[in-house]
């Protein structure tokens, strides 16, 4: 499976995105440091607010396939500059989350993702857990079996044992 880098502001659902995508229970969980998992890397979203320390989402992004740049629907403005993915040396996906609150505005958060360049655009709630498998088949490699594909080919292997 590719790795992918979720970058964002406070707020904008990475460390709950990855709770999702790892099948997980949602818990509140302040991000203090980036935390590089087996495939995801959850970034502090200081990291993306402050200049300073946005260096280290340059150095940690090569050790991602894929950097999601994740934008609120419930966002009243865009943390990004127009065109900043064409300075990427990574494939740059946008994810725009929190589209199951009742004052979501998913066009326009969308918009925002397509005008720092993102080409291909994922549209998540981590809370229903919708479109949260379009992102993990997205970064599906050839032969990669997922965890819920192990529990059925356990099974089958457990039948044929037994014959």
């Amino acid at each position: 499976m590719k790795k992918i880098m979720l970058v964002g502001r406070s707020g904008a659902g990475k460390t709950t995105l990855t709770q999702a995508m790892k099948g997980r229970r949602i818990t509140y969980h302040k991000t203090q440091y980036i935390n590089n998992y087996d495939v995801i890397i959850d970034t502090p979203g200081e990291y993306a607010e402050n200049k300073t320390l946005a260096r280290a989402l340059v150095l940690y992004s090569y050790e991602a396939d894929v950097v999601g740049l994740l934008m609120s629907a419930i966002e009243d403005y865009s943390l990004y500059s127009p065109h900043i993915v064409s300075m990427a040396t990574r494939e740059v996906i946008g994810i725009v989350t929190q589209i199951d609150q009742p004052d979501a505005r998913p066009d326009l958060a969308a918009m925002w993702l397509e005008l720092t360049g993102c080409k291909k655009i994922f549209y998540v709630s981590s809370v229903t857990g919708e479109g949260v498998g379009d992102i993990l088949d997205y970064l599906r490699e050839e032969g990669d079996v997922m965890p819920w594909e192990r529990e059925e080919k356990t099974d089958e292997t457990s039948v044929d044992a037994g014959r």
